[in-house]
């Protein structure tokens, strides 16, 4: 028996419900705004939408510019979240299947530039038929709403309801430029850190990652003051400034190994702290998709090369 399918459904305005979705989620029209791609403004003209065509308040106005929702809005803000996830749910799903040729790639903006595309080629050369698209950013990838196969990811691998597997471990040691390796004031050793720049990686979600404070406690290093200096949210920034003779900063094995030579980025010594955190594969399922099975080969390959 074919299901009833009424053709004459009341439906609210949908952009209206995702505009009041994001607002109710985030609890300002500001930060709804930032993650639709259009202003405070147009957000709070479409939650006026909504509560015009309900005739109820959805949201109270707070004093401090923010919103909290009323009990109207606790109740349809639940239902349009969870239609909303089905929605995506199925449109990320549609979109893998309509595109057997696009492999789709979520990793961070250093581990893309400074290991990650150097390597891509090979793959190409290998699997010319697959067309490698690869997004940075530093959040965790949500494989039921994004567009995207698979994700390279630094942390500790424990990620639910995903397959994560071990690509390489890291450890952490202080780079500069040839020239301020050579230069005055001397940087001979650990020490010798405190008249120097010190370059930091300020990115806000690797709270547990080895900066310069971890760093030098864990090389039993005294009398540095690793609270100061220039701050930047990528690996790959904190490297350009040093190869620049900006200072020193703190490269891994994996994000900046490659840079390390006689004329470019340098170790000034050799001691090194090991990270807690090591780069995995993480994918939606146990079962990988043709084309997530040649990528996983690809990758699990060149690591295992660049690890010797």
């Amino acid at each position: 028996m074919a299901l009833d399918r009424n053709p004459r459904r009341r439906l609210p305005p949908l952009n209206a419900v995702r505009a009041f979705e994001a607002a109710s989620r985030h609890a300002t029209f500001h930060e709804a705004g930032d993650e639709l791609g259009v202003s405070a403004g147009a957000v709070a003209q479409q939650v006026k939408i909504l509560e015009g065509w309900f005739g109820l308040a959805l949201f109270r106005r707070l004093p401090s510019r923010g919103v909290a929702l009323t009990p109207a809005g606790q109740r349809f803000a639940a239902a349009a979240g969870e239609v909303l996830d089905h929605l995506a749910e199925a449109t990320a799903r549609l979109r893998r299947q309509g595109q057997d040729h696009v492999l789709t790639v979520s990793t961070t903006h250093s581990f893309a530039s400074l290991w990650l595309i150097p390597r891509i080629g090979s793959f190409r050369a290998q699997y010319p038929d697959l067309d490698v698209r690869v997004v940075a950013n530093n959040r965790l990838v949500d494989f039921a709403r994004d567009d995207a196969d698979l994700a390279i990811r630094h942390g500790r691998g424990r990620y639910p309801g995903l397959r994560s597997d071990l690509l390489m471990h890291d450890v952490v040691f202080p780079v500069c430029s040839p020239s301020l390796r050579d230069g005055e004031p001397p940087l001979r050793s650990p020490r010798d850190l405190a008249r120097h720049t010190l370059l930091h990686d300020d990115d806000p979600i690797d709270l547990e990652a080895v900066g310069w404070p971890q760093w030098l406690a864990a090389a039993g290093v005294a009398g540095v003051d690793a609270s100061r200096g220039p701050r930047f949210t990528h690996t790959f920034m904190v490297l350009q400034v040093a190869t620049a003779g900006g200072g020193v900063g703190l490269a891994t094995r994996v994000l900046g190994g490659d840079l390390v030579s006689g004329t470019g980025l340098v170790r000034p010594f050799p001691d090194e702290v090991a990270s807690p955190y090591s780069f995995f594969l993480v994918t939606p399922t146990e079962t990988d998709a043709p084309k997530v099975a040649r990528f996983r080969e690809w990758i699990t390959a060149q690591a295992a090369a660049w690890d010797r």
